[in-house]
């Protein structure tokens, strides 16, 4: 299962340290972001969620269902407290850590260190503490054939003014928008092939093509389209 990359809208850029100096900053993804993306790519109806207490910690585990195998993958991580809302937020970070265990935003792995200058950014003194207040959003991003990240734009949300830059020509790199439409045309395997022969002769359907198209021709994507219409059927009897 290979799931796309991350799209610049669906990272967030949260502060991380504050000093006089500047402060640095984290990518992030939100766990609305892996529910779409699991949506998106196996369909609502072939994941599955749970959380269980091991010890003194929260984990979740992740379920795909795996139509070759005929059986439910699972992957497993553990969470962390967050600093407002304890059970919840070992609940959402649990989950956010299991998906990058299915791949989902795993690139931010590869995130640069990122430094906002004193002067891009309003620094203020809180109880003897430098803190901020600004926000900031990543405008653009780019990664290599490898999914490294390569090229990217982050904005102050306040000035709109861009504070952070990597990678001098973007438009030379790939974005993630071009790398998601080339991972939409590749075929799909002789696996996935096999997957929707599978289910075709269990929901009693001529396994000849889909839509008028072999079934060793159909992109990701239509893949997709397929077993979701496919599981949408009553199998025969």
């Amino acid at each position: 299962m290979k799931f796309r990359l991350l799209k610049a809208n669906e990272i967030d850029a949260r502060v991380a340290t504050v000093n006089e100096k500047g402060c640095s900053l984290l990518l992030y993804k939100d766990a609305r972001v892996d529910q779409n993306i699991l949506d998106e790519t196996v369909g609502p109806e072939n994941w599955q969620r749970e959380h269980s207490v091991i010890g003194q910690n929260l984990y979740c585990t992740v379920k795909i269902w795996d139509e070759f195998k005929g059986q439910w993958i699972a992957k497993q991580d553990v969470g962390t407290e967050s600093y407002t809302e304890k059970e919840k937020g070992q609940a959402s970070d649990s989950f956010k850590r299991a998906c990058f265990n299915w791949g989902i935003g795993r690139e931010l792995y590869t995130a640069p260190f990122i430094w906002i200058k004193a002067g891009d950014v309003n620094i203020e003194d809180k109880q003897g503490r430098k803190t901020t207040y600004d926000t900031f959003k990543v405008k653009s991003i780019g990664f290599d054939d490898q999914r490294n990240i390569v090229q990217l734009e982050i904005i102050n949300a306040k000035t709109h003014k861009v504070v952070y830059t990597l990678g001098k020509t973007p438009v030379e790199v790939k974005t993630e928008e071009q790398i998601a439409d080339e991972t939409l045309q590749e075929k799909i395997s002789k696996k996935d092939v096999e997957i929707l022969k599978k289910v075709m002769e269990r929901k009693g359907v001529s396994a000849t093509g889909y839509r008028g198209k072999k079934l060793d021709k159909l992109t990701s994507e239509e893949y997709g389209m397929a077993l979701r219409e496919l599981n949408a059927l009553p199998d025969k009897e």
